[in-house]
């Protein structure tokens, strides 16, 4: 399938947020506007999944962990010009907040899918890394596997996926995909 992601010249922050709005999701990652069409039903429902489970073992932690909220398809701004969307992430608490969450989530998600491109996903990987997020994971439907990415890190999982993002984090791969 061919790619759908398509680039443009590059754009400030300011260009970027008087856009139109129109379907699909629109990112900018290093002044790289980014398009992509509107997720198919099979990775909202993974996203919707991981969704349900962090918020019940968030609240399951308490308040003993620094992480906020749990939000699918929220925007954060990191940097002068990088506006990404996860698919699933968990703000810190208390996050710097504007018009817009400031700084990278604490845990960005990403469901892969055809329209993604190996070399953006690598960027925006290191785009929430470098902007302050404790990890990212990548989630990969058709191999049914997570990677999880820290700083300097990086980890398969299959079967179970295991993070201390989440004190005592631990999930059934098998009833996300």
């Amino acid at each position: 399938m061919k790619c759908m992601a398509v680039s443009t010249s590059l754009l400030t922050f300011a260009e970027f947020e008087q856009l139109p709005d129109e379907p699909g999701k629109l990112e900018l990652l290093d002044g790289e506007l980014i398009r992509l069409p509107p997720s198919k039903t099979r990775n909202m429902r993974i996203a919707e999944r991981l969704f349900k489970i962090l918020e019940r073992e968030l609240d399951r932690a308490g308040g003993s962990t620094q992480l906020g909220q749990v939000h699918m398809e929220f925007g954060y701004k990191i940097g002068a010009n990088a506006w990404l969307h996860p698919d699933v992430s968990i703000e810190y608490e208390g996050q710097t907040e504007n018009d817009y969450l400031e700084g990278a989530p604490a845990l960005a998600v990403e469901v892969i899918s055809e329209s993604n491109r190996a070399d953006q996903m690598d960027r925006k990987v290191k785009k929430y890394l470098s902007g302050g997020a404790i990890e990212a994971w990548v989630v990969y439907p058709k191999t049914r596997c997570v990677w999880v990415f820290r700083q300097g890190y990086a980890q398969e999982f299959r079967g179970e996926l295991r993070s201390d993002i989440i004190p005592g984090l631990t999930i059934d791969l098998a009833s996300l995909f």
